[in-house]
């Protein structure tokens, strides 16, 4: 049997691993001195409060996971006869999957006979999401873990991400947006522009002032670079503003058409920590990133 595992921080919810039957692994943050498991510490995950907590100044850390807890996620699943598919959010944000990966050959030395695969998403929340519910789509459907595998080849670097943010003071402690200082300046309302590249790395490609100019600017990736952007589902992201994420939405069925399938969600707090509130981000399918 394959078993088909996913994260928190690829904004997928309990609900939606129970209708793709997906099994989920907590990615952790820390707010003082406790520790936050999400899905273990809280049933659903109240946004508003979180990210009020980091408008009034609380800045949640996080950190990688242990090895040990990778094995607690994966033994019982290989001690079972069941393989495992993993898609999990960017490698390229986190050295938590140099700790994985160390989890996993320990676990293949004492049972070689089972396999596990892995799909690297090459995003983190929105993007991921979109890639997750893509490949829980064949996973449901009957499709191998093999065929999942390669069609992630090929399709991954086909889903980029671009998004922006209020607060830089996130991004600037988070240090895990190259180019970032460029973009800055010391003026009021400027929202840096970034994306995830080809290796999952967040990169900031510019600047817009004001909310509508920075909305606008990521519907305009939307129109460049898209790849049969209806055949696909475009997912909106954002950290707690429903309204300038409705805004994105709108301008993009004005764009495309109402009948363009976009879903929105909410950036998990893992990913919220570093991002902060007040972002908004757009995924896609795409010709390239």
């Amino acid at each position: 049997m394959l078993v088909f595992y996913s994260d928190t921080d690829c904004d997928i919810t309990p609900k939606e691993c129970a209708e793709y039957g997906i099994k989920m692994i907590s990615m952790p943050y820390t707010v003082g001195d406790k520790v936050i498991y999400p899905y273990i510490d809280f049933d659903v995950f109240d946004a508003h409060s979180f990210y009020d907590m980091l408008r009034a100044g609380t800045m949640p850390t996080t950190s990688a996971m242990s090895e040990e807890a990778y094995i607690q996620y994966f033994e019982p699943e290989f001690q079972a006869g069941n393989d495992i598919l993993y898609v999990h959010f960017s490698s390229g944000t986190s050295n938590t999957f140099t700790i994985m990966d160390q989890a996993v050959a320990k676990l293949k030395e004492k049972y070689p006979e089972r396999k596990f695969y892995s799909v690297d998403t090459l995003g983190i929340t929105a993007l991921s999401y979109n890639v997750v519910l893509e490949c829980a789509e064949m996973y449901k459907a009957g499709k191998t873990a093999e065929e999942i595998v390669e069609w992630a080849k090929v399709e991954v670097p086909k889903f980029p991400m671009y998004f922006f943010a209020d607060d830089l003071k996130f991004f600037r402690r988070s240090g895990r947006v190259s180019g970032l200082a460029a973009t800055m300046g010391g003026f009021i309302g400027i929202r840096p522009i970034i994306y995830l590249n080809d290796e999952g790395k967040m990169v900031s490609i510019g600047k817009e002032k004001g909310r509508a100019k920075a909305i606008a600017r990521l519907v305009q990736y939307v129109e460049e670079l898209g790849e049969d952007v209806k055949a696909h589902r475009v997912v909106v992201g954002h950290s707690d503003c429903p309204e300038i994420a409705d805004e994105a939405v709108q301008l993009l069925k004005e764009k495309f058409g109402e009948d363009l399938n976009v879903v929105t969600t909410v950036v998990n707090p893992t990913i919220g920590s570093h991002c902060g509130p007040n972002g908004v981000g757009i995924c896609f399918h795409a010709k390239h990133r």
